[in-house]
């Protein structure tokens, strides 16, 4: 599909609302309702001609949160505590889920960042539509008016200041 220029400038806003409320949230943890909307979205972004190429690299979202994967943890932990007794002694059915039990504890001390994307990668995915975009402006192939140019540019240039500023604070709270 043909990148218009309204659909452009419907992006440019898009980028710099998406932003905004991306910022709302805590960087550090996996907000599944982002990650599905950030999907959809880059599948949009897919289908136009001139951001499908250099859009391809771009990952969608992993949308798995610390809640899924411990309640998937505790179901496979309670069917192993009905099946283990049935298959081996006592003691080395008690090792297999004590064992499996601090594996459980210990995973909830690793990032979410490590199995699901978090909004602060969700923040660095849309850094990347938005610089692109601000080169596709820069290019000027789509031939704004200059009013329009500049519309477009100070909504790109507000979603990366918003972005980068997010990560930025991300990155502080770590150091």
């Amino acid at each position: 599909m043909p990148l218009t220029r309204k659909a452009f400038y419907d992006l440019a806003i898009f980028c710099r609302e998406y932003a905004q409320e991306l910022a709302r949230h805590d960087q550090g943890r996996v907000n599944l309702k982002h990650c599905h909307q950030f999907n959809a979205w880059l599948a949009q972004l897919k289908r136009y001609d001139r951001l499908a190429p250099r859009l391809a690299t771009l990952s969608p979202a992993r949308p798995i949160a610390r809640w899924q994967l411990t309640v998937l943890g505790f179901g496979i932990g309670f069917l192993a505590l009905l099946l283990l007794p049935t298959r081996f002694d006592r003691l080395t059915s008690s090792a297999i889920l004590y064992t499996y039990l601090f594996g459980l504890i210990f995973f909830q001390f690793l990032p979410e960042r490590l199995y699901g994307t978090t909004i602060e990668l969700l923040e660095g995915k849309v850094l990347r539509v938005v610089e692109l975009l601000e080169e596709l402006l820069v290019q000027n192939e789509l031939q704004f008016t200059e009013a329009a140019y500049f519309q477009v540019k100070e909504n790109l240039a507000e979603a990366r200041k918003e972005l980068r500023q997010q990560i930025d604070l991300a990155h502080r709270r770590w150091r």
